[in-house]
């Protein structure tokens, strides 16, 4: 919901408006590029990209390539659960996916080459250091010239919850390497005077009293038409002003908007337990029960950004990285760890897809679910699994790639894969691909970084 902070608008308003800030640059000059995003939008597919980011990085053990018969103190913690892909099975704790099997495409030989804590394929050297929805906004114009919607955005917990500590990544996820910050994301209750003049409201004993809001605007509007006619602003500052007041942007961040049932299907916060896991540091400062209570919000927002013209939206799920299963002290072991993000992600991304299957948009957005890396083969002497680069799960769905298929294989113990690993950089092309007409993009002037990324081999089964 859009409201007005401040009552009326005063010269201090209109002296404002052009710093209002949308990823790097201010909102004014956003509508200078609209020419430009006009022109380059001829390259995009019309498709979107929705990468949730599971920082910590999970286990393949417990997610999507279970080893049951491994030997003892390496084969899956828990149960097993057969899916709907004949033989084919899933840990215990991805029930509702194991179901939606045959919605997806999971790849077994997924290796990042990187065992720290990072956001890694996020930004990396295979993406110009930059975050890969900078790719996108560089082609594609940082905002879209008919709503002024921002094409590349992130979405932290807290853009959806006030309940929950803000969002930490282990570095700069709203980097832009050498695109420029014109590329930067959007980041929906991340501060910043956009934010001061449009405040997100999401529960439904806030929104008491639309005919006031609509009095306002009207209100905002007239005094808006006068300035312009006064020449007190000039005729991007109206154009930014229009942009807010057309509520396109607010309009998509609003998740009542949604039917009742709707957001009850994306509700993840059952899952947050009552102790918040606190026999460990993350759980007593709330980590688990944030990721319990926001993931399903973040990705019901990011399905309504690409419906209102995003292209690129980084789900960001991990906190400080809760998908961290050490054992140490700050992180719980695999068999609590999964039981603290499991339930939620699993219930999270399968009301997405369910969602999308329903909306007829399954060829129009594809999801991405990977974290930084993958954990050990051999839990360590606590019951956890540590930082491995060998091997990551990884999950796609959507976009036009294939549907119901494992790709690639990983050794009986789980630790790597049997035969020609996929890595960040098929990833990457992969993502690209969707996104973008790639044999117009290798001849498009200025586009050539980004041309030479899509280059690279995407992900055998998927383009």
């Amino acid at each position: 919901m859009l409201t007005i902070c401040e009552p009326g608008l005063n010269r201090r308003s209109f002296l404002t408006v052009g710093s209002l800030a949308l990823g790097g640059l201010s909102l004014t000059s956003l509508m200078a590029n609209r020419a430009r995003a006009a022109e380059t939008l001829s390259l995009a597919t019309g498709k979107s990209v929705i990468f949730l980011f599971q920082q910590g990085g999970p286990s393949q053990f417990e997610t999507f390539d279970p080893k049951p018969e491994a030997p003892d103190g390496i084969k899956t913690v828990g149960s097993t659960i057969s899916t709907s892909l004949t033989g084919v099975q899933f840990g215990e704790h991805m029930s509702r996916l194991a179901k939606l099997a045959n919605k997806l495409t999971i790849v077994r030989n997924f290796q990042t080459n990187n065992g720290g804590h990072n956001i890694q394929p996020i930004v990396s050297p295979d993406s110009l250091n930059a975050n890969i929805g900078s790719l996108y906004a560089k082609v594609a114009g940082a905002t879209r010239a008919s709503s002024g919607m921002p094409t590349n955005v992130v979405i932290f917990p807290e853009a959806v919850c006030n309940d929950v500590l803000k969002g930490k990544a282990r570095g700069d996820i709203l980097a832009t390497g050498t695109l420029g910050t014109g590329t930067a994301p959007f980041i929906p209750g991340g501060g910043g005077q956009l934010q001061k003049d449009m405040r997100l409201t999401l529960t439904k004993d806030r929104l008491t009293d639309r005919q006031q809001l609509v009095s306002d605007l009207d209100k905002l509007n007239q005094r808006v038409a006068v300035a312009a006619e006064q020449k007190q602003i000039n005729d991007l500052q109206q154009q930014a002003y229009e942009v807010l007041l057309s509520g396109g942007v607010a309009e998509a961040l609003d998740l009542t908007k949604e039917s009742k049932a709707t957001l009850a299907a994306y509700e993840t916060r059952q899952y947050a337990k009552s102790d918040g896991w606190s026999k460990v540091k993350r759980g007593k400062e709330g980590m688990y029960t944030g990721h319990a209570r926001a993931l399903g919000r973040q990705l019901l927002m990011a399905r309504r950004l690409c419906e209102a013209g995003c292209g690129y939206v980084t789900v960001h799920d991990g906190y400080d990285g809760v998908w961290d299963m050490h054992a140490d002290g700050n992180n719980l072991n695999i068999k609590d760890g999964m039981e603290a993000c499991g339930p939620a992600f699993d219930h999270a991304v399968a009301a997405f897809i369910e969602d999308l299957e329903a909306r007829g948009l399954s060829d129009k957005i594809m999801l991405v679910c990977c974290g930084e890396m993958g954990r050990t083969p051999k839990l360590n002497k606590n019951g956890g699994r540590d930082h491995w680069a060998k091997l990551a799960p990884l999950l796609l769905y959507g976009g036009g790639i294939p549907q119901g298929q494992v790709l690639g294989h990983s050794t009986r113990d789980g630790g790597e894969p049997a035969a020609n690993p996929t890595t960040p950089k098929h990833l990457i092309s992969t993502i690209l691909h969707a996104l973008f007409d790639v044999g117009r993009l290798r001849v498009a002037p200025s586009m050539t970084q980004v041309a030479k990324l899509a280059e690279h081999a995407t992900i055998p089964g998927t383009f």
